[in-house]
């Protein structure tokens, strides 16, 4: 996709210049957070990961509203509340959560979440086609130096190259640019309250595809979530009573 786009000859390179700060802080940003994501699985377990990961809408919710200025109505902060009860139940799993790995997660965490920020204050009006290709050229810059730094570059096998384009088209890709796109669209606050149903579609995904049961608590984490989730949007719908808003500091740019 990439160099499809380099090909077609369209894509301004003076948008790189102008922005040249934001990009750098979005490489190192999202470049630092995937390194580390990789490191923490040393220290800590992927259950204790998954859970502390969950910080993400603590962050991207605080940012939101301290930072960008965005507001939240009442039944929005007690559905937000709701939300991250049901991921903190299905996302559960016993574990010792003051590991040296437990605070790599919850870093990896506040910089993912202070990237969104950046993007979300500063990358508005940079034209979409350019904003993706700068912003994977330059996370992938620093991936391959914190890997060439740490002596872990490998050159993927026949076979694992192909499953590497796969990853890249859907991951990076679509799923990257499906988020920039809501997150243009929407406030961060907003947004970041909305992706709490990631969990609970990734655990139906694996009952669908490794079978099992759900227990019931399991089930109950994953109703909270949606009916938390449900109250946001239908308050910022409109469709309930929207009480007086949490405000933010508003900051200028």
């Amino acid at each position: 996709v990439q160099i499809a786009v380099l090909m077609r000859g369209r894509l301004d390179w003076g948008v790189l210049w102008r922005h040249r700060w934001l990009f750098l802080a979005v490489g190192l940003l999202v470049g630092v957070n995937t390194n580390m994501g990789f490191v923490s699985v040393r220290y800590v377990d992927p259950g204790t990961a998954s859970l502390l990961s969950r910080t993400s809408i603590l962050f991207g919710v605080a940012l939101g509203v301290a930072w960008l200025g965005e507001r939240l109505g009442r039944l929005e902060v007690v559905g937000a509340l709701i939300a991250v009860a049901g991921v903190l139940v299905i996302s559960f799993q016993p574990g010792d959560y003051l590991r040296w790995g437990s605070l790599i997660v919850v870093s990896s965490t506040a910089l993912y979440a202070l990237h969104s920020a950046l993007v979300k204050r500063f990358g508005g009006e940079i034209p979409f086609g350019e904003f993706m290709f700068f912003r994977v050229a330059s996370v992938a810059i620093v991936l391959v130096a914190l890997a060439a730094v740490q002596g872990s570059v490998v050159w993927p096998t026949p076979a694992a190259w192909g499953w590497l384009l796969v990853a890249a088209a859907v991951n990076v890709v679509l799923s990257r640019g499906v988020y920039y796109i809501a997150l243009r669209r929407l406030d961060m606050s907003f947004l970041t309250i909305v992706l709490t149903l990631t969990p609970v579609v990734t655990w139906l995904w694996s009952i669908a595809v490794f079978g099992g049961r759900p227990t019931a608590i399991e089930t109950a984490g994953g109703m909270a979530t949606l009916a938390g989730v449900l109250l946001v949007t239908a308050s910022r719908a409109g469709l309930v009573g929207a009480g007086p808003r949490v405000d933010g500091r508003r900051g200028g740019g």
